[in-house]
């Protein structure tokens, strides 16, 4: 035969193999497919045992007033600024303070040199004293003038205790109005943050409400930013479920997608009987800027099997991609080369057509929807759009 003949032949059978080989090749699945999803609204995360809400607080807070009454002369403190300890925030008028202190202080100088004339007039008794005891020997002075002699050394004595004792309570007084005139100048208890500024040079300021409300009561409010942690009210039914150092986990209302690790500090021993719960205190295990106090908080207590990490990152998916295989939740995760793995994940809560899942997905991985009974691990899948 020729030779053009066998090479026609060989031909015609390699495409007859190939057909019969493309045949019994499994065909692609066609499927659709939905994304995996960080939550739109971030709540408490997958594995709580209990959901609380709550408030930031500061341990550390202060309305910053005066121990005296006065008129504000300067105020060097605005809101949002930092402050350091012992920083001047506020000046008060302490020219009337000044005028009693310098009244006290030369209240104070009458009162030495009371004390030196009385020394001075003692040594002059004893000296006449010892004179009349002298004389009294020799039967020139009698007994009487004697006695008259001692009892103005006995006098001058207590009249000099008692002006020495005139002299420790005017000092005392001294220091008592150099305090006042000190507190003129009002300085930041503790290192913070003002967060309002509550007089004006020219009001007056008061530790005491007075003047019929026209009298400042504070110069401005500072809080330590250091001191910020969470504040919950617990229904007293579910206490039992808070223990110390427990795992929490806290959404911001102001920062739904972020989720900060946190843990219990204790549970105040006393419950509310107006609203029957019980107030536990919890501490951020890291601090941020963006955490500010009074701010609405929604808290979430982990069980002791659930770690913070883990319940850090939840993810949402279709209900629709989810199977329940021999107890089991799996889903199939369509591959780069346009296969399918079937994983087994774990599952939290599931609200309307959304499904939490704990751990076993990441954001952005993409899900078969309604995966159809032939589809097995491996397939190679074509997805429908």
């Amino acid at each position: 035969m020729p030779v053009f003949v066998w090479v026609a032949i060989v031909v015609v059978l390699a495409g007859a193999a190939s057909a019969w080989r493309w045949m019994r090749a499994p065909r692609a699945v066609e499927v659709k497919t939905t994304v995996v999803e960080e939550p739109k609204t971030a709540g408490p995360g997958g594995g709580a045992v209990l959901n609380a809400s709550g408030y930031v607080v500061a341990r550390r807070r202060a309305t910053v007033s005066s121990k005296i009454t006065g008129r504000v002369i300067d105020v060097l403190v605005e809101e949002g600024k930092p402050v350091r300890k012992n920083q001047v925030l506020a000046r008060l008028d302490p020219a009337n303070y000044e005028k009693v202190l310098a009244l006290v202080q030369a209240e104070l100088e009458v009162t030495r040199r009371a004390v030196a004339e009385n020394r001075v007039r003692l040594e002059q008794a004893r000296l006449t004293l010892q004179r009349n005891n002298a004389l009294r020997a020799d039967g020139i002075v009698n007994q009487a003038d004697l006695d008259s002699a001692e009892t103005e050394v006995r006098a001058l004595e207590a009249r000099l205790a008692l002006s020495e004792e005139q002299v420790r309570v005017s000092e005392r007084q001294v220091a008592l109005r150099q305090n006042d005139v000190t507190d003129t100048v009002i300085l930041a208890p503790f290192d913070g943050v003002a967060i309002s500024k509550d007089a004006q040079p020219g009001e007056m300021i008061s530790p005491m409400s007075a003047g019929g409300g026209f009298t400042r009561t504070g110069i401005c409010s500072i809080v330590d930013m250091s001191s910020l942690e969470i504040e919950v009210d617990v229904n007293e039914s579910y206490i039992n479920r808070v223990s110390p150092a427990q795992r929490v986990e806290a959404v911001l209302d102001a920062y739904p997608e972020w989720r900060i690790p946190g843990r219990v500090i204790i549970t105040v021993p006393t419950a509310d009987r107006q609203k029957a719960t019980v107030l536990v205190r919890i501490a951020f295990d890291e601090l941020d800027p963006r955490i500010l106090p009074d701010m609405g908080i929604k808290v979430a207590f982990l069980g002791a099997e659930t770690p913070a990490a883990l319940a850090a990152t939840p993810v949402t998916i279709a209900k629709s991609a989810l199977l329940t295989e021999a107890g089991s939740q799996v889903v199939y995760v369509v591959t780069g080369d346009n296969r399918v793995e079937r994983r087994a994940i774990r599952v939290g809560p599931i609200r309307n057509d959304r499904v939490e899942v704990i751990s076993g997905l990441t954001p952005g991985e993409r899900l078969v929807v309604e995966p159809p009974a032939v589809l097995k691990d491996g397939d190679r899948v074509v997805v429908k759009m």
